[in-house]
Parts: C-alpha cells; structure tokens; sequence
C-alpha cells in the first residue's frame, strides 16, 4: 500500500511539474522568412562615352593544356594567347586535343618562317594573318584608354610582358615568373583599377586580374638584342586582331 502511494506522489509531482514547464515555457518567436535581394550595380557610360566596366568572355587556352611543361610547351603563350583570341572570333570551345593540334600548326607554321621559339609581336601579327586571315593593329606605347577603347567594342588586346613584373601580383608563375610572356585583355573595371586577362601562363589564369599599373608597366616587346632578360629593353606594344 505504501509504496502504491509513493507511485501516486511521484506520479502527481511529474505531472504539476509537467504542467508548470509548458505554462512557463520560453516562448520562441516565430521564425523569420528573409529573402535577400542582390541588386546589380549598374553599369556607368562615362563622360569619354566609354562604361566603367566591361568583360569579354572566351575560351581559356593554357599554354600546357596537358599540364606538360616541357619544350615545346615552355614556351607556347604567344601561340597560346593568338589562339584565345582566334577561338572568341569563331565562337569555339574546343576540347583539349583540339587544343593541342591547333597549338602545333601554329608552331609548325613558325618553323617552316625558320622562327625562334620566342617571337615578336610582329611575327605574331603574321601568323594571324597567314594563318586566319585577321587584319591587324599593333599599337605603340598603349595606354590604359587605348585598352579600353578597343575591349568596349568586345575587341580582345594581345600583349606581350615581363613576366617578371607580373609576379608581383600573381604569385602562380613559377621561379619567379617568365622573363618573356604573353597573354590576352579581356576586360577592365574601373572602380577596382584593374584589367581582366586570360593569363595563359598558369592554369589559374582565367580571367586573371591585375592592376592597372602593373599590367601598364609589364608591357614590353621581345628586345632587339634577342635576349630575353633584356625584356626591359623591349618597346611596349599591343596587338589586336580585326575580323
């Protein structure tokens, strides 16, 4: 009996303790349904008729696709940086052996000219021509605003570099960065002050960004001394390519 009775106290105590949890219980608001909403930031036509931002979207070509770095490959983004802008032209995204074939008739063409493995921006104007048929600017001393003028028009720019200088902001060259490089301008932002490229020379390169100054301050062609550590010597051009 008495232990009938403790189970009824027992009983009764979970029970007025259950009762008096659930009346005081904390009560949670209800939860809060939050959409976010991403306005995009528009796009600003300048006073030299130019927008504050624009991007070029293409191809990527690494100069290894195969991630091989030996000769010939070393020394393929000239041939690299042509073949992204001739893939943008047509409108191609070629898988990887496409890529490689049409990377070896380029460099069969430089050697049937009797070319080094390092060419000029002229040679490089040639080869488009010969090979594609593309009519072709090369710009002395380009600036910031030749850049933009031509990408505004969704005109791609080639330019060759001191790989060297461009390490300072893209540290996934290797031993420093190349002395002799080149790679492709696809856009520019002018908020952030900074190019948008297809750097051919890493497998991290799509659209790549660096800054104004730096680009600017890379651009040189290969030296009249032939040597590529005298990149310094080399007067700065851009090619562009016409339909």
């Amino acid at each position: 009996m008495f232990k009938y009775i403790r189970f009824l106290l027992i009983l009764l105590i979970l029970t007025l303790l259950s009762i008096f949890i659930y009346k005081y219980r904390r009560q949670l608001p209800s939860p809060e349904i939050v959409i976010e909403t991403i306005i995009p930031v528009p796009t600003i036509i300048q006073e030299n008729g130019l927008p504050d931002t624009h991007l070029i979207k293409t191809t990527f070509v690494p100069q290894a696709p195969e991630k091989n770095w030996d000769q010939p490959w070393q020394d393929t983004c000239e041939e690299s940086a042509l073949l992204t802008v001739h893939y943008y032209y047509q409108s191609l995204s070629p898988p990887l052996p496409t890529m490689v074939n049409d990377l070896k008739n380029i460099l069969s063409f430089e050697l049937e000219q009797g070319w080094d493995k390092d060419i000029t921006i002229s040679q490089m104007a040639t080869i488009s021509a010969k090979l594609w048929g593309y009519k072709n600017i090369i710009i002395e001393n380009p600036t910031i605003d030749d850049f933009k003028k031509y990408i505004a028009q969704d005109i791609p720019v080639v330019i060759p570099a001191n790989g060297k200088t461009l390490f300072k902001e893209n540290k996934y060259f290797k031993n420093g960065g190349p002395w002799y490089h080149n790679l492709v301008i696809l856009g520019y932002d002018d908020n952030k002050k900074q190019f948008t490229v297809h750097d051919v020379g890493t497998q991290f390169g799509a659209y790549f960004r660096y800054s104004y100054s730096i680009l600017i301050d890379s651009i040189h062609d290969f030296p009249p001394s032939l040597k590529k550590e005298d990149i310094n010597q080399g007067v700065p051009r851009a090619l562009v390519l016409i339909k």
